[in-house]
């Protein structure tokens, strides 16, 4: 089998899935003249913040993730956002397909803290290859391996982050709690007399001294 590539050409929102979901849309090239009967594919996708700037603002958002800015040289590790597998149909040299990640707005998920920190700039993502070819041959088909050497990376606008979020969950966003803890919110919200749960936080906040 000769040299398999992959390139990632870009990424969009999805406007009509039920749930989150980003699209990449990978490129693929297989330059033998048989050409590809399938490929089952699996995709790795990590998050690479070492590889790009952060303002102020995001710096403290960020500290939970990575602690005080003064050891960022070795807390700045890679984070995992996506594994999935997609089948690849048929093709002679080189196709693209949409690969679809279904993504959380969970801030307790490593990945979600971090996009959510992002005001704006682009996201560093590596993009890791392995799977499964089924080749045309002669005689029917041969079977090969993705090497593991293919990746390819990939910036992702923050904004397309934002765009995304926006359509599930405009101008919001997700905590979990516990349930004891959710029924104490609960009863200070009836006990002030609030009406949203916005309200009850913004109390809480405005109460806390520091």
């Amino acid at each position: 089998m000769d040299e398999i590539g992959f390139t990632c050409v870009g990424v969009r929102a999805e406007a009509y899935a039920a749930f989150p979901t980003l699209v990449f849309r990978l490129r693929i090239t297989e330059p033998s003249p048989e050409g590809v009967h399938a490929i089952g594919l699996r995709c790795q996708i990590r998050i690479e913040p070492h590889l790009r700037r952060y303002d102020p603002d995001e710096v403290e958002l960020l500290g939970d993730l990575f602690g005080d800015p003064s050891r960022w040289g070795d807390t700045l590790k890679p984070l995992q956002f996506a594994n999935l597998s997609i089948m690849v149909p048929a093709f002679t040299g080189t196709t693209e397909v949409d690969v679809p990640v279904p993504c959380s707005y969970d801030l307790e998920v490593a990945a979600g803290k971090y996009f959510a920190a992002l005001d704006d700039g682009e996201i560093p993502l590596l993009l890791l290859f392995s799977g499964t070819v089924f080749s045309r041959a002669e005689r029917g088909f041969s079977v090969g391996q993705v090497p593991w050497h293919c990746e390819t990376r990939h910036r992702l606008p923050a904004a397309v982050w934002r765009e995304l979020m926006d359509r599930y969950f405009p101008d919001s966003g997700w905590l979990r709690l516990r349930r004891d803890t959710l029924r104490d919110l609960h009863r200070f919200k009836y006990e002030r007399a609030l009406a949203t749960w916005d309200e009850a936080l913004e109390l809480l906040l405005k109460e806390t001294p520091g």
